[in-house]
């Protein structure tokens, strides 16, 4: 998965939760790395803040689904945003982990 891809999946669960009442929390922080990229670090961190975020939803939901304010079938896709959230950073993570062990098989 290329990084745009990622980043335009964090952008659009951003805007969803921002138009549910999730503020976005790491936006402010980005900032251009060397040579114009993205920078490494914030898109972790927006990485991580989407899933805290998504969480946090589906806990709010399932509450509400609990004392009667929230849909069950509102509740339902909450969490499941909240899994394939948690499922999008762990693949990233593992390509990472994958990533830096092959770079540590190279010979020197």
């Amino acid at each position: 998965m290329a990084i745009d891809s990622i980043l335009s999946t964090l952008d659009s669960l951003a805007n969803t939760q921002q138009a549910q009442g999730i503020s976005k929390a790491a936006s402010a922080g980005d900032t251009a790395g060397i040579g114009g990229g993205v920078d490494f670090g914030s898109t972790l961190n927006r990485l991580v803040s989407a899933v805290e975020s998504s969480n946090a939803q589906a806990n709010q939901a399932t509450i509400g689904m609990v004392d009667g304010s929230v849909d069950v079938h509102d509740a339902m896709i909450a969490l499941q945003r909240a899994d394939m959230t948690f499922q999008l950073t762990m693949q990233i993570r593992n390509k990472l982990v994958s990533a830096y062990q092959e770079m540590m098989r190279m010979p020197v």
